[in-house]
């Protein structure tokens, strides 16, 4: 296993290569000029581009779930209530996709309610927990969609993900 640095600089090295269609030679200095900060590069990049980059960081075999789960519930108790309903509402769209009703989904994982509008930060951190070890790519798809959590992910492992968005 890759050490810690060998791990970020991996992570830069693919965050710098982007999207090789309309990225294809740009430095990880010319990715971190193209954005001002997380926010402009969570309203302007594409949901493929998000989907991308979350893809290939956000995976229970590259962040163990220790390491993931008190950083979702921090994050996700720190977004504004209608991004909360809002990521809550992704979850439940997806995972009904697949056949897990949000009923089900309510008693299975202990949540105080099945509707969006209503759920505790911790009911979200549980779906995404849940999503996170169970069906990582419906966590990535949310994220790609919502990406409002990952602005006040603290983890080193998740700021290498983020190479230069996440320092400034």
């Amino acid at each position: 296993m890759p050490s810690s640095e060998e791990y970020k600089r991996q992570i830069m090295n693919d965050l710098a290569r982007g999207n090789v269609e309309s990225l294809d030679d740009e430095s990880e200095a010319d990715i971190s000029s193209k954005y001002e900060n997380f926010d402009d590069f969570a309203q302007r990049s594409s949901r493929d581009e998000r989907r991308r980059l979350f893809g290939r960081s956000f995976h229970p075999d590259r962040i163990p779930a220790n390491q993931m789960e008190p950083e979702l519930q921090q994050a996700i108790a720190q977004i504004k209530p209608n991004e909360r309903d809002d990521v809550a509402r992704e979850f439940f769209k997806h995972f009904k996709h697949r056949g897990l009703s949000d009923r089900d989904l309510e008693r299975q994982l202990g949540l105080s309610t099945h509707h969006p509008n209503r759920m505790s930060a911790d009911d979200v951190s549980k779906l995404a927990a849940f999503a996170y070890h169970n069906h990582p790519d419906i966590f990535q798809e949310v994220l790609a969609d919502q990406p409002a959590i990952l602005k006040f992910l603290n983890n080193p492992l998740v700021g290498a993900a983020l190479g230069a968005l996440a320092a400034k």
